[in-house]
């Protein structure tokens, strides 16, 4: 079945038959589309682009986009059901799915009616796929102090900058630009659309990274980039609310990716563990196992639950949204890390072979705790937010 908009959950501990439905046809796209594969997409840096479409078909392109313009409709709620069952199946590319619809949502949240109607049917079905351009070699969480420039020239904008650590640079067909158009600081922001074939536009090479290979990363390079003004997204002066908007989402988003990895990874050692001996008996005999397992469940637990609560603010607009979203994708990714760690280690020498899926779950999980803020960044908006209130 192809994902449709729902309502939100009847309580914070049970989901409605539709949600159920969503989340199913999530597990089984990546069942059967991303798990079989997930290892060798990695180890051969392989970027799956006809999975993504396939992805795109069930309405995975544009989850929180509205339906006008090719959309699912759904809430935030919705969303993070979706990214820890696909992420289950390969963190990595649930991954860029979460970043790809960050993008498609920021131009329906903050685009023209015209803007609306020419980007997002294509992304939503992924048949034009998003980056998001934030981060910089000199700008990583200290976003604010970005140096990339819009210049204005007559009915054009002139961008020149690089930017860092773009997912999907030099494959997607969309980028989502953050430039300086005015005064320093985060006031002199704006945001731009810019197509992949732009002239001036370049890439950097692939990244050769810890984790995260079945997605390419890239520097991309704005050497006068011309841009018409009317892919300025929003007003001149708000990009940079725009792009923080867009990350209390992504955040989300990523914490969603880095459970649906450590459920994989538990799973895994309760296999592991009911079908090996030692010393005569099951492991799952063994008490210091038991132990561990319990703590590695409770751990998701406590994560998922506040990740529902912080989606659940962030679609009804609490005030305290902000402050719980960060919340959430600290401890979901600390978490996530920390039990697909534990699991490796359950495993033993087996866990540390790439064919058991251990060692790339770790990996890929490893950077959730940097991107989208790391998570010293979430600590600062976490208790400012508690100091202000």
């Amino acid at each position: 079945m192809s994902v449709a908009a729902v309502a939100g959950p009847v309580s914070p501990f049970e989901l409605t038959e539709d949600q159920r439905a969503i989340q199913q046809t999530a597990r089984e796209f990546a069942t059967e589309q991303l798990a079989p594969h997930a290892i060798e997409w990695d180890q051969a840096k392989h970027f799956p682009v006809e999975a993504l479409r396939a992805a795109g078909q069930l309405g995975i392109g544009g989850i929180y986009v509205d339906e006008s313009v090719g959309g699912s409709g759904l809430s935030r709620f919705d969303s993070v059901l979706i990214f820890e069952a696909l992420a289950a199946g390969d963190p990595s590319i649930a991954a860029y799915i979460s970043i790809h619809n960050m993008c498609a949502g920021m131009i329906d949240r903050f685009g023209t009616a015209e803007q609306r109607a020419h980007w997002l049917p294509g992304l939503c079905s992924m048949e034009r796929l998003a980056s998001y351009c934030l981060t910089e070699p000199g700008a990583g969480s200290d976003a604010a102090a970005l140096e990339t420039r819009a210049v204005r020239d007559g009915d054009d904008y002139l961008l020149t900058g690089v930017k860092q650590f773009i997912s999907g640079g030099g494959t997607s067909d969309v980028y989502v630009v953050m430039a300086r158009t005015g005064e320093p600081g985060a006031k002199g922001i704006s945001t731009f659309i810019v197509e992949g074939d732009a002239e001036g536009l370049s890439f950097g090479a692939n990244e050769k990274k810890m984790g995260w290979n079945a997605q390419p990363t890239r520097q991309v390079i704005f050497d006068g980039v011309r841009v018409p003004a009317g892919q300025r997204l929003g007003d001149e002066g708000i990009g940079f609310r725009i792009a923080m908007t867009g990350l209390d989402g992504g955040r989300l988003s990523i914490a969603a990716c880095s459970l649906g990895g450590a459920q994989t990874a538990l799973d895994k050692s309760l296999a592991y563990v009911r079908e090996r001996s030692a010393f005569g008996a099951k492991l799952s005999e063994f008490q210091v196992l038991q132990f561990k397992l319990a703590d590695m469940a409770t751990e998701l637990e406590a994560a998922r639950l506040l990740l529902w609560r912080a989606a659940w603010a962030l679609d009804v607009k609490d005030p305290a949204a902000t402050r719980l979203c960060a919340m959430a994708k600290r401890l979901a990714t600390d978490a996530g890390f920390a039990v697909a760690n534990e699991a490796l280690q359950i495993h033993g020498g087996y866990g540390y072979l790439a064919e058991y899926g251990l060692e790339k779950i770790v990996r890929d999980l490893r950077v959730h705790q940097i991107l989208e803020g790391t998570n010293e960044i979430m600590r600062l908006i976490i208790s400012r937010g508690l100091l202000a209130a």
